[in-house]
């Protein structure tokens, strides 16, 4: 075997034990010299083939959407994304809207080979998995009468990830393994929205039926006619709302426009992210077209809801009607005595359906939403301008910054007034009104 030559060395490690030959050997001639150029640049080539950190896959892009102004503040980016949120706020309707409050929602995830995409850090498909478990928590906390259920799009098919529940955790732990979950092959949406719409066909007419698609392919597999399943959709009720990772189709276009839902491309990660959130408040209930002299928006019909009695840990255990399991802690369904696990659900054995007062009362804020608050240009109409904010006590600037912005609704004295009762409130205090607590701590509305 011939000897190997100084300029066979590829790897970083065979130059380095070769340069200290050199040195040693040559002391200070023109092949050292030589060796420590080939030496830097196999380095540079080493560099650029690392992959980065996890921990810095999140930040790789961060300047494009955090700017310093010209003093090298962070402040004006923050007013930014609040005065985002504000103008969001005031473009909702602030009256009262007939919602469909008991939702149930099948979730469609891309499981296609194009998920694997390293435009969205660190890949389309850990992203989705991560956005869509702070959806499903975001969701619950908002619609805690409504239930989700999981269907993949696969090879081609429609796998059914997680079964349709109103157990959060349930939901979660669906999803939670990603070796069940990993993508190959093409998505199809007919045989996903077929799947969806099969598993929402007994469901009763005062729920809504929705179904949300994170798509992130440019084709579709279908084994028939799509469009004759947007029909069925269309006759069933069925709004369809899609989340597009790589660009606009029209198939996907018509879905959401003629079933009612919501379309949008993401951008990149934080849009993504926003697209995704706006679907979490109930949308707004559709008239029906009535026959015969009917209304068009016929009133409500009233509906049966049982309040269950909850069983502490001491109690002797019992078999649960939902997983025939012996447990101690449940709540007893008040028409058939059975014992449930969890609430909300439907009973088992009477089909009666049972919720506690704090999630009925969580789902009421969406028909009645907080005003939004205005902002406070000047004082020289207010003639006794309070000192701090009525809901945290916070000390107000007394007066403007030089540099005050006054568009998007941001005030420059950091003051939002409440339209019914004339309180002001600080921007924290604006933020958590609206996103939080849902009812304003001046008049109780």
């Amino acid at each position: 075997m011939p000897p190997r030559r100084i300029g066979d060395a590829d790897s970083d490690s065979d130059v380095s034990i070769l340069d200290d030959f050199d040195g040693v050997g040559r002391g200070k001639g023109k092949g050292k010299g030589k060796a420590i150029d080939r030496r830097v640049k196999d380095k540079g080539k080493g560099k650029a083939k690392e992959q980065p950190y996890a921990w810095e896959a999140a930040y790789t892009r961060s300047w494009d959407t955090v700017q310093e102004d010209e003093a090298g503040s962070l402040q004006g980016a923050v007013q930014e994304l609040i005065a985002r949120g504000r103008r969001r706020r005031l473009l909702a309707p602030a009256s009262a809207i007939r919602r469909t409050i008991i939702r149930h929602l099948i979730l469609v995830i891309d499981l296609s080979s194009s998920m694997m995409d390293r435009d969205m850090r660190p890949t389309r498909f850990d992203l989705m998995l991560q956005y869509a478990r702070e959806f499903i928590i975001e969701w619950f906390d908002q619609n805690p009468l409504g239930q989700i259920g999981i269907v993949g799009m696969r090879s081609g098919l429609g796998e059914r990830i997680g079964e349709m529940t109103g157990n959060p955790q349930e939901v979660l732990k669906a999803i939670s393994e990603r070796h069940k979950l990993e993508p190959g092959g093409e998505p199809s949406l007919q045989n996903a929205i077929d799947m969806a719409r099969s598993s929402m066909s007994h469901l009763p007419v005062h729920s809504s039926r929705e179904i949300t698609i994170i798509f992130g392919s440019l084709t579709t597999c279908d084994p028939g006619n799509i469009h004759d399943t947007l029909e069925d959709c269309i006759k069933d009720r069925i709004r369809i709302s899609i989340v597009a990772l790589a660009a606009e189709m029209k198939i996907c276009r018509d879905l959401c426009d003629k079933t009612g839902g919501q379309f949008g491309v993401a951008l990149n990660e934080g849009h993504f992210k926003d697209l995704l959130f706006e679907l979490i408040p109930p949308p707004v209930a559709r008239a029906l077209a009535r026959t015969g002299g009917a209304p068009a928006n016929p009133a409500a019909d009233l509906m049966i809801m049982g309040f269950p009695t909850r069983l502490p840990d001491t109690s002797p255990p019992g078999l649960c009607v939902c997983h025939s399991k012996l447990k101690s802690e449940g709540f007893l369904c008040p028409r058939c005595r059975a014992k449930v696990c969890d609430v909300p659900t439907d009973c088992d054995i009477c089909g009666l359906m049972i919720v506690s007062s704090p999630h009925l009362a969580r789902s009421y804020h969406h028909l009645f939403p907080v005003k939004a608050y205005q902002a406070v240009i000047s004082l020289e109409d207010t003639p006794n301008p309070a000192p701090s904010c009525h809901g945290c006590s916070t000390a107000f600037r007394e007066a403007a910054p030089a540099m005050a912005n006054t568009s998007d609704g941001m005030s420059p004295l950091g003051r939002y007034r409440c339209p019914d009762c004339h309180n002001d409130f600080c921007t924290d205090c604006d933020v958590f009104v609206h996103d939080v607590v849902h009812c304003c701590p001046g008049c109780g509305k």
